[in-house]
């Protein structure tokens, strides 16, 4: 009697094992020092990754998270069916990109995240989860609420300003008309908006002269204290002063022109 050994050679396949730990190693480190918050959530919505970048920006430590239910624990109620929805929907494969909501950290403070969720998958490539990666981007809102405070408070200086203002796009069309601009003519905001002021509100005789006043500042080219009259609505003239200003966009582009007139009846 004896013992019959029947070997396989399984040097290709421990060759690959390892080589799959050391790439699942890299993969967490990766993951673990990204300078963005990443986590993830199982198949059940509990906290199974949870990054150091994440860790950082919420206050809540890997600890602290991990087998907790990321919606209900962490996400403020007004938003748990939203991000829900974008968490679930992931599950189901429809990864979603830019997706907005905010984070309230461990100290109460609110942290704004745009938010890529993706499906994580099994080696037979069954939904397993979800993996987010998000941006932090709390200091551009603020600075959006930043500009819209100052615009609304720069229309509303235009809009109650004691001077006619009035504004048109790159096309010469009206889109900007202030309450003495419309107290003067006697033209409603609502009357001029979109029209071409040229052609429908100056006289004939000085069109020619106005509409080169309007495109050098459309070029660049600003002039003040030009003078020309306007008919109002009930065909009386008003003789104004203008300084022409040229309008650009955030990055330099002439989008229109502004004009700030002072006016005399005759």
């Amino acid at each position: 009697m004896g013992v019959i050994g029947v070997g396989q050679d399984i040097t290709e396949r421990k060759v690959a094992e390892a080589e799959q730990t050391r790439v699942a190693k890299e993969l967490q480190t990766f993951i673990d020092t990204a300078n963005a918050p990443i986590f993830g959530i199982d198949d059940q919505g509990l906290v199974n990754e949870w990054n150091n970048k994440a860790v950082e920006i919420t206050g809540f430590s890997r600890d602290e998270v991990m087998g907790q239910y990321l919606v209900q624990v962490y996400i403020t109620e007004e938003y748990r069916s939203s991000v829900k929805e974008v968490l679930i929907n992931a599950l189901n494969g429809q990864e979603a990109a830019n997706f907005e909501f905010p984070l309230f950290t461990k100290d109460e403070k609110r942290v704004e995240v745009l938010l890529n969720a993706t499906t994580r998958r099994d080696a037979a490539g069954r939904a397993v989860g979800v993996i987010g990666v998000g941006q932090d981007i709390t200091e551009r809102k603020q600075i959006e609420v930043e500009m819209t405070r100052v615009a609304k408070e720069l229309q509303n200086f235009i809009d109650t300003a004691n001077a006619p203002i009035f504004g048109i796009d790159a096309q010469g069309r009206v889109n900007e008309w202030n309450n003495k601009a419309a107290a003067i003519t006697g033209f409603s905001r609502h009357e001029v908006m979109g029209q071409d002021l040229v052609e429908v509100y100056i006289t004939e005789e000085y069109r020619v002269s106005v509409k080169e006043v309007l495109d050098l500042a459309l070029q660049g080219r600003e002039k003040t204290n030009f003078e020309f009259p306007l008919y109002t609505k009930d065909q009386r003239r008003v003789d104004v002063l203008l300084n022409a200003t040229t309008r650009r966009d955030v990055s330099g582009n002439v989008v229109g022109m502004l004009g700030v007139a002072r006016t005399s009846r005759r």
